[in-house]
């Protein structure tokens, strides 16, 4: 019965008010008909026979509109119910869309609020990654600034480079294989001397590589500080190859080749790049430049020729154990030799033992054989004799003195 059909303006019109207002335009209608009716039944006085005539069916006319009214008014009823149960039924399946919606959306919300805290979490942990990362990035950088503090200072590089060939060193070969500072016969102390196997003269390493040069180098803005600076490592770096091999290499003491070592793969690098010439002149001077990576892989090649050189020495005591082996196995083929021998005999002593004991046998079945018979039985003239007579002549048969 609340069901708007239509709005008026602002003014909305309901199911049962449509009903209404429609009846009363019927009402009215008919009002204004029977006010034309009466106006003309007296403006015509002779048609008053066809005045009632009409009167009555006008009378018939608005009961049948009144009766029409009232059917109206029935299906309007019926249009409200219907509509109004219809209405129920479309606000029970809204409301169902509704919860349903609802649940929907609380468990979406559920979900993106579970996505969200997930992605929250990795984010926190992958800021908490990328903060141990630029911890480790700011230490790292502590770290080589310290590092640009030590290369710089002259005596506190030459520490460094002999730290990492010490590291290097005995990481790789045993502690008799090589010395450090040793004093030669000349007075002066190597950083490094390695002894090599089966007397020959040991190797020296320097480790006191001049970089001064090479920091002029990377810090150069023009090309006349790069040129003074390549200028001067080329004159340091040759000074300290003629005094390694002035100092280090004595004939008779020492290798004829010395290693210098380089604490810097880049350095390394940029020396065998832009510095031919340099490493021309250490050559002729016998003076290798080794990288922390080539001072390893000659260091390991230094390692096998020791293990080599032990195997050797090792050989002799194994060729005298070997021979003791085969001593103890002489004698020990010649003691199982004998011991055959001896159950060659003893079996030999078996088989007699066996044959006395089959004539053994032999002789106790004959015994078993034997007749005796009662002493009645006998002549006379055998009574008296004390031997027993044999019956069984079988017992002739065996021989005494077997």
């Amino acid at each position: 019965m609340d069901v708007i059909l239509f709005r008026f303006g602002n003014f909305p019109v309901t199911v049962l008010e449509a009903g209404l207002a429609l009846g009363l335009f019927v009402v009215v209608a008919i009002s204004v008909l029977l006010i034309v009716v009466l106006r003309q039944s007296r403006s015509r006085a002779d048609a008053e026979i066809r005045a009632s005539e009409h009167t009555h069916e006008l009378e018939e006319r608005i009961s049948e509109l009144l009766r029409t009214q009232s059917e109206m008014t029935g299906r309007m009823q019926t249009m409200a119910e219907v509509f109004g149960s219809r209405q129920s039924d479309m606000m029970r399946a809204v409301n169902e869309r509704l919860d349903g919606m609802g649940q929907k959306l609380g468990q979406t919300m559920t979900d993106t609020t579970k996505h969200t805290n997930d992605g929250l979490r990795q984010l926190h942990e992958r800021l908490a990654v990328i903060d141990r990362a630029q911890r480790t990035i700011t230490d790292l950088s502590g770290q080589v600034v310290e590092l640009q503090t030590i290369l710089a200072n002259k005596q506190t590089r030459g520490a460094f480079g002999q730290g990492r060939m010490e590291a290097i060193i005995q990481d790789a070969l045993p502690a008799t294989a090589f010395s450090f500072q040793q004093t030669l016969s000349t007075g002066v102390r190597p950083d490094c001397v390695v002894h090599l196997p089966n007397g020959a003269p040991p190797l020296v390493i320097d480790a006191k590589f001049p970089l001064e040069g090479y920091n002029l180098i990377r810090n150069a803005e023009r090309p006349e500080e790069a040129k003074q600076a390549q200028a001067q490592f080329r004159r340091d770096v040759g000074k300290h190859v003629q005094d390694i091999r002035e100092r280090y290499l004595i004939p008779g003491e020492t290798q004829d080749t010395a290693f210098l070592f380089v604490p810097s793969e880049s350095v390394f690098a940029e020396i065998h790049e832009n510095f031919e010439d340099i490493i021309q002149k250490a050559h002729r001077a016998r003076v290798v430049f080794v990288s922390p990576s080539l001072l390893l892989l000659s260091i390991q090649v230094v390692q096998s020729l020791l293990k080599d050189a032990r195997m050797r020495e090792q050989a002799h005591l194994i060729q005298a154990e070997v021979g003791k082996l085969m001593d103890d196995v002489n004698r020990l083929d010649e003691r199982v030799r004998k011991l055959q021998t001896h159950f060659g005999q003893t079996s030999k002593d078996i088989d007699q033992i066996l044959i006395s004991t089959d004539k053994i046998t032999k002789r106790g079945r004959n015994i078993e054989e034997l007749d005796l018979g009662s002493l009645e039985e006998l002549p006379s003239s055998e009574r008296g004799n004390n031997q027993p007579t044999l019956l069984n002549p079988a017992l002739k048969s065996v021989p005494a003195g077997e």
